[in-house]
């Protein structure tokens, strides 16, 4: 899966294929021969403007996610098919009436409009002049990914987004680093500060990769892999915490703060 946005008709056809180029693994514009540039549609210009930013606030999780691809093999953007709470017992499938199971029927098809990206995060993107769409929702409680709202359990939901939003959820216990939004990916020595959210009540952990974002030198072992755990207290309150860098020449974040994104359910 790898698509970029070229050409498109109109403002809308524009934003919805950029919404859906942003949460995917290069985020590319290649309109070389139709011309067309960001600010093109100027009224969606801060549209994709402000989803523009939010791929660069969101690079302490790509950059972790493509990590793992890297270190582990577990890739970053994947089919609904490889989501555990996803999965559906055959046997049950072929004897269940799926005219009163929707659910199952949905999950026992190739399901080709939504997707995984990295660990935590469900994307359903809509098309031009779609108003609303279905997502179907893995079993485990989900968020919305902007809110930070209970989305479903195991369901599938209708959404109507409007037009400057791309369906986004996270799972329980979802965890993403996020930065600053910057014109540029952060040099070598330079640090950014972190906003890490949590969504839901699910404790857990998640590893963070970090090394120095421009050379090579991360074949050689320069790198580093800090944990953040988020547990709960004796009161049942979260609470969170991160490693400190095991590498001391390997250190691209400076303040680090935690965002709780949900309540419990």
């Amino acid at each position: 899966m790898d698509p970029e946005a070229r050409a498109s008709k109109t403002s809308e056809e524009w934003l919805r294929r950029f919404q859906t180029v942003i949460f995917s693994p290069m985020a590319m514009i290649n309109a070389w021969s139709s011309g067309t540039k960001p600010w093109s549609y100027p009224d969606v210009v801060e549209q994709v403007k402000e989803l523009a930013l939010l791929r660069m606030k969101m690079m302490p999780y790509w950059y972790s996610e493509f990590a793992k691809y890297r270190f582990e093999g577990t890739p970053v953007f994947r089919g609904m098919s490889l989501e555990p709470g996803f999965e559906v017992n055959a046997v049950s499938a072929v004897k269940g009436n799926l005219d009163d199971n929707p659910y199952l029927e949905a999950t026992t098809r190739e399901v080709k409009d939504q997707y995984m990206a990295g660990e935590y995060l469900l994307v359903a993107p809509l098309f031009t002049g779609q108003q609303a769409r279905k997502v179907i929702l893995p079993k485990g409680k989900w968020f919305d990914f902007y809110t930070g709202a209970y989305a479903g359990d195991g369901q599938i939901i209708t959404v109507t987004p409007g037009l400057d939003k791309i369906p986004v959820f996270v799972k329980d216990g979802g965890i993403i680093p996020m930065m600053e939004a910057q014109l540029h990916a952060p040099r070598k020595g330079e640090k950014v500060d972190l906003e890490i959210r949590v969504y839901g009540q699910k404790p857990g952990t998640y590893k963070l990769y970090d090394d120095d974002g421009q050379s090579l030198d991360y074949e050689k072992g320069a790198f580093d892999w800090r944990n953040i755990k988020i547990e709960k207290d004796s009161k049942g309150q979260l609470k969170a915490s991160v490693d400190a860098a095991h590498n001391k020449a390997i250190q691209s974040y400076n303040k680090i703060t935690f965002r709780f994104m949900s309540g419990q359910q």
